[in-house]
C-alpha cells in the first residue's frame, strides 16, 4: 500500500539527513548523478569520496538489476560537492514508482539543483552504432507517470511543464565539451518501456516510426520527478546494442553484453560529465 503524503515526505527527508550525516563535514551538493547499467566508472572520478550503501539507509530501496552497485557516493568533482547514485531502480524490479524515483527526491532534499542521468540503451535509429554517446534531447514514455496520486506540494506543482525536460543550456555545454575533447556525440529521443523483456522487431519499428532513436527501461520517471522538483536535467545514453528491426537470430540481445558495452564507453562519458560539472556556475 502506498504511503500517505506526510509519511513519504518524512521518509525522504530522513534518508537525506542520514546520507548527509555520513558525508564529509560541510558537504552541500548542488549536483546529483544517476549512473546506469555498467556506467559506474564515473564513481572513480569522485575525489574524497564516501560510499554509503543503499542497504545501510533506513527506509531506502536496494537495486537488483545487473550492473547496478547500490551505493550513494558523496565527494567532489571539479571542485564541487557531488552526490552520485551508483545504481538505480526500475519499474520491472517490482518497485512502485514512488520507490523508482525516491533517490531523486532524496537528492533534492539534500540540496541538488542539477542532475545528470545516464543509461545503457538500444538503438532503433539505424544511423547509430554500438558505443555511441547520445545526448537525450527529449523522451517518449510508455511507463506509468510517477506523479500519479496525491501531489507532493513540498516538491513541486500538480502539473509540471515538460516542454524542455532536458535543459537546453546543458545540452549546448555538452556539445561544446565534446567538441573540445574530440568526443563524437549524437542527439536523440529516448523511449522507455516497462521491460524486463526486450522489444520485438515490430515494436522497434513502431517506436522508431513515432520518433524514438533509443529505447530502454529507465530514466524517464527520474526525469519527470526531477523536473517536478525544479531540478535542471542533463541526460545521456550509451548505445550498447542495435535493436532488432527484423526477426533474425544474429541480433539477439544479452543483458551481460549490455553492461560490457556500457563499461567500454563509460570512460568518455565520465570525462564529459566531470568537465561539465566543473564548468557549472
Amino acid at each position: 500500500m502506498a504511503e500517505n503524503t506526510k509519511e513519504l515526505i518524512d521518509r525522504i527527508n530522513s534518508c537525506a539527513q542520514f546520507i548527509l550525516s555520513k558525508a564529509p563535514e560541510g558537504f552541500s551538493p548542488k549536483v546529483g548523478v544517476v549512473l546506469g547499467s555498467g556506467l559506474g566508472k564515473f564513481a572513480d572520478t569522485i575525489a574524497d569520496s564516501t560510499v554509503i550503501p543503499y542497504s545501510s539507509i533506513p527506509g531506502f530501496p536496494v537495486s537488483t538489476a545487473i550492473g547496478h552497485k547500490s551505493n550513494f557516493i558523496c565527494g567532489k568533482v571539479g571542485g564541487k560537492d557531488v552526490v552520485a547514485m551508483q545504481g538505480r531502480f526500475h519499474y520491472y524490479e517490482g518497485y512502485p514508482m514512488e520507490k523508482v524515483t525516491m533517490g531523486i527526491r532524496v537528492m533534492k532534499a539534500m540540496g541538488i539543483e542539477y542532475i545528470f542521468v545516464s543509461n545503457a540503451a538500444g538503438a532503433c535509429n539505424q544511423d547509430y552504432k554500438v558505443g555511441d554517446l547520445v545526448i537525450i534531447r527529449d523522451h517518449i514514455s510508455l511507463l506509468p507517470n510517477p506523479l500519479i496520486g496525491a501531489n507532493l506540494d513540498d516538491f513541486g506543482p500538480r502539473f509540471p511543464d515538460m516542454t524542455c525536460a532536458y535543459d537546453l543550456q546543458l545540452q549546448s555545454l555538452a556539445e561544446q565539451v565534446c567538441s573540445e575533447q574530440g568526443i563524437g556525440v549524437k542527439k536523440g529521443v529516448y523511449l522507455a518501456t516497462s521491460g524486463p523483456s526486450y522489444e520485438t522487431p515490430a515494436e522497434v519499428r513502431f517506436y522508431h516510426s513515432i520518433g524514438a532513436d533509443l529505447v530502454g527501461m529507465s530514466t524517464i520517471p527520474e526525469v519527470i520527478v526531477a523536473r517536478h522538483c525544479g531540478i535542471k536535467v542533463f541526460g545521456m545514453s550509451v548505445v550498447t546494442n542495435m535493436s532488432n528491426f527484423l526477426n533474425v537470430e544474429k541480433n539477439l540481445n544479452d543483458g551481460d553484453d549490455v553492461v560490457k558495452q556500457a563499461d567500454a564507453a563509460s570512460v568518455k562519458m565520465s570525462s564529459l560529465f566531470a568537465t561539465m560539472i566543473e564548468r557549472l556556475s
